[in-house]
């Protein structure tokens, strides 16, 4: 028995099953799908991203827009927006490929340094003045979602516990339709959210110049960190700009996943969360060596 070529999640979800508890699976009448993924040896960053350029993966910016004409970015696969309607209801549509505040294009260039071959699309959820609202973050998140991206880069957070309960069910969402959110961690010292969510991948900053180089925090919320300080990005109106903080970091780390999905398209979101964890520079491998050694 072959396993199918696309993946189970990606298919209609299962009915009830006559006799059974909700959400169980009569597997003595009808066998669950094979699960393709390999079992190497010894995860490395070799096995992980060697060779692959993100090409197949379809990654999201949900931020202030993205300058689809900027060298550095390139071309994108859609451009959205939350805009209000006459009514004062928000609504998701098409728009221009334009960023007048320069934070999604800057985000979304260092995506395509890290992985050329990516899909790249916006979701616009925030103002030039780079502030937005908790409803337009909602609705665009959501929608991002249920469009099936599989990678969302999400640089920015909100201090306002009213909307903690809808992100976190928006994190849940994602992670259960294989849809990894990459999340920034507030530049400040306060209780921000949805980075701080276990069902997301949550990225401060250190202050190496390599791209590649990442490191697992064996300390928590926070779960890794990546290149985030003095970064060289795309900007406004085609120009660049050198930038620091948690925002930066974060796609690197999107980058670096769209890379492995390229190479490993059915790894899960907890999968690639332990891929991540294994190839760090700061872990310790089966040979008693640290990947920074390698």
């Amino acid at each position: 028995m072959s396993p199918p070529t696309t993946p189970p999640w990606r298919g209609p979800s299962r009915s009830h099953a006559r006799g059974l508890p909700a959400w169980s699976a009569p597997t003595a009448e009808v066998p669950l799908e094979l699960f393709a993924i390999c079992r190497p040896g010894e995860v490395t960053p070799e096995w992980a991203w060697d060779g692959a350029d993100g090409r197949g993966v379809r990654v999201c910016v949900v931020d202030s827009g993205v300058d689809g004409s900027h060298p550095l970015v390139g071309d994108l696969e859609r451009a959205a927006e939350v805009v209000a309607g006459a009514d004062g209801e928000l609504a998701v549509s098409d728009c221009e490929a334009a960023d007048s505040a320069g934070h999604g294009t800057a985000c979304a260039s260092i995506i395509r340094s890290m992985a050329p071959g990516v899909s790249l699309s916006s979701m616009r959820v925030l103002t030039d003045s780079i502030h937005g609202t908790g409803a337009a973050l909602l609705l665009g998140l959501g929608r991002a979602i249920d469009e099936g991206y599989d990678v969302i880069n999400l640089s920015l957070s909100t201090t306002q516990s009213r909307f903690c309960q809808a992100l976190h069910e928006l994190a849940d969402r994602a992670y259960f339709r294989r849809c990894t959110l990459v999340v920034s961690a507030h530049n400040q010292p306060v209780l921000s959210y949805p980075w701080n969510f276990a069902s997301v991948v949550s990225v401060a900053s250190h202050n190496e110049p390599d791209p590649m180089s990442f490191y697992y925090n064996p300390s928590p919320p926070v779960e890794f960190f990546a290149r985030g300080v003095k970064v060289d990005v795309a900007w406004r109106h085609g120009t660049q700009m050198r930038v620091t903080g948690n925002s930066f970091a974060t796609p690197h780390v999107a980058g670096i996943i769209a890379r492995i999905l390229s190479k490993h398209p059915w790894l899960t979101p907890f999968q690639l969360k332990s891929v991540l964890y294994l190839t760090a520079r700061n872990v310790i491998c089966a040979d008693g060596g640290v990947n920074d050694e390698r």
